[in-house]
C-alpha cells in the first residue's frame, strides 16, 4: 500500500443528514459509484456491523466482503466511521483495503472526509486503475453533497453526466480535496480502524 487515496468536501447540510444517507446501506450505493449494492450481514461482537458489497460492471459483478463500525458521538463533535473490505474476485483492481469516513461539523457545513488505501490485485496497472478510483471517489462525494444540499436524488446524474460540460451544476471531482494534509491519506484514521475485525 502506498499515499492511499483522500477525498474531502464541504456539505452544506445538518450533520444529521450527511450521516443518514452515508451510513443507511440503502442510501449509500445510490450515490457511490464504487457500489452497486451493500448487504449487511451480521453484527459483530465488538460492535458495527459485517456486509456484503457489490459493483455491476458489464458482463460480471464483483462481489466482496466488508467490517465497518461507527462513533456517533465523540467528545470533539466529529463522528467517524471505520471500514475494512476484501475480494477474492480476480476482476476486482482492488484487493484487501481498509479506510474511514470523518464527518467534521463547521460553521458552513460538514467537512466529510475520506481516507482509504488497498492492495493492487492488476500490479502494474494499478498506475492507471488508482487515479480512477480516486476520481470515482471525488465525483461521488459531490454527488452526495448535491443530494444532501439541494434534495436532488442521485439517480438525476448518472455518470453520463459526467461529460456534460456545459452544466455548470452537475457532480464535479474538482469540488472536492484530494491532497491528504499529513503524510498519507490515512494518517488522519480513528482509533477504530486498528481494532476492526478482518472481513
Amino acid at each position: 500500500m502506498g499515499r492511499g487515496i483522500y477525498v474531502e468536501v464541504l456539505i452544506a447540510a445538518p450533520l444529521e443528514r450527511v450521516w443518514e444517507l452515508t451510513q443507511d446501506p440503502e442510501s449509500h450505493p445510490r450515490w457511490d459509484l464504487r457500489f452497486s449494492r451493500i448487504t449487511p450481514v451480521a453484527d459483530l461482537e465488538s460492535g458495527g456491523y459485517r456486509f456484503r458489497y457489490e459493483r455491476r460492471m458489464p458482463g460480471h459483478t464483483i462481489v466482496g466482503t466488508g467490517t465497518s463500525i461507527g462513533e456517533r458521538r465523540r467528545a470533539d463533535g466529529t463522528r467517524t466511521s471505520a471500514l475494512r473490505f476484501d475480494t477474492d474476485d480476480r476482476w476486482s483492481p482492488l484487493g484487501e483495503g481498509r479506510g474511514y469516513w470523518r464527518y467534521v461539523p463547521t460553521d458552513d457545513g460538514i467537512r466529510f472526509i475520506t481516507g482509504y488505501d488497498y492492495r493492487p490485485a492488476w500490479g502494474p496497472l494499478d498506475l492507471v486503475v488508482r487515479p480512477f478510483v480516486g476520481w470515482m471517489t471525488a465525483w461521488s462525494f459531490d454527488r452526495l453533497r448535491i443530494w444532501a444540499e439541494r434534495d436532488e436524488p442521485p439517480e438525476r446524474w448518472p455518470l453520463a453526466t459526467a461529460l456534460a460540460f456545459w452544466r455548470r451544476d452537475r457532480p464535479r471531482a474538482a469540488n472536492c480535496a484530494r491532497r491528504p494534509p499529513g503524510r498519507s491519506a490515512l494518517d488522519d484514521a480513528p482509533s477504530t480502524l486498528g481494532t476492526l475485525e478482518a472481513p
